[in-house]
């Protein structure tokens, strides 16, 4: 009997985090309530809060399927690529993919306030999974001291610029030059980095 209930509970749990989701894709977070969502999913408003204590809750939700779908795009597009530097763009260009195809999925992982935990014992695997897909892309190019630090800097560099296109702050870039020129620039000074002192 509980374990039908419990089952019955994930099925509703992740009811909720898909409906946010995809209202939010389709018309931004402004619109995610725990009315609307309770009326899309046909529950009570109550039963919103028994999984969730807010909606701050279920974008975080959110967030995590995003972080886990970040790092299997990321992984795809590293395997298939032919060389380290392929692999990198490629990396960084799956990045930008994501971050155009999903909006409010990006927002919710990067944008919005978050009661998740980035950089410590307690980050969720999810999270860790996308920047260990982005240091595997940069391995080739850093000694292991200095691995995590230049992954950092990739990270910040790709990140960057993703966000300045999808939210317009820099011209529409048609042919990619931008992550082609980021990669180029992180290869190329990566032999010089100072390693990592902390």
């Amino acid at each position: 009997m509980s374990e039908r209930k419990d089952r019955e509970r994930r099925e509703r749990e992740r009811r909720i985090v898909a409906t946010a989701r995809e209202l939010a894709e389709r018309e931004g977070w402004s619109a995610v309530t725990t009315r609307r969502l309770a009326e899309l999913i046909d529950h009570s408003q109550p039963v919103l809060y028994s999984h969730f204590p807010n909606m701050a809750a279920v974008a975080d939700a959110v967030a995590i399927e995003g972080f886990a779908e970040l790092a299997a795009a990321l992984r795809r597009a590293r395997r298939r690529a032919g060389d380290a530097h392929a692999a990198l763009l490629a990396v960084a260009r799956a990045y930008r993919r994501f971050a155009r195809e999903r909006p409010a999925t990006f927002e919710a992982m990067f944008v919005r306030p978050t009661a998740l935990t980035f950089a410590s014992a307690q980050t969720p695997d999810e999270l860790r999974a996308g920047f260990g897909e982005l240091r595997e892309a940069i391995r080739p190019f850093a000694g292991e001291e200095g691995l995590d630090r230049l992954t950092e800097v990739a990270w910040a560099t790709i990140h960057g610029i993703v966000t300045l296109e999808v939210q317009e702050r820099v011209p529409t870039d048609r042919d990619g030059s931008r992550l082609r020129v980021a990669v180029d620039l992180l290869t190329a000074g990566a032999a010089r980095a100072v390693p990592a002192t902390h």
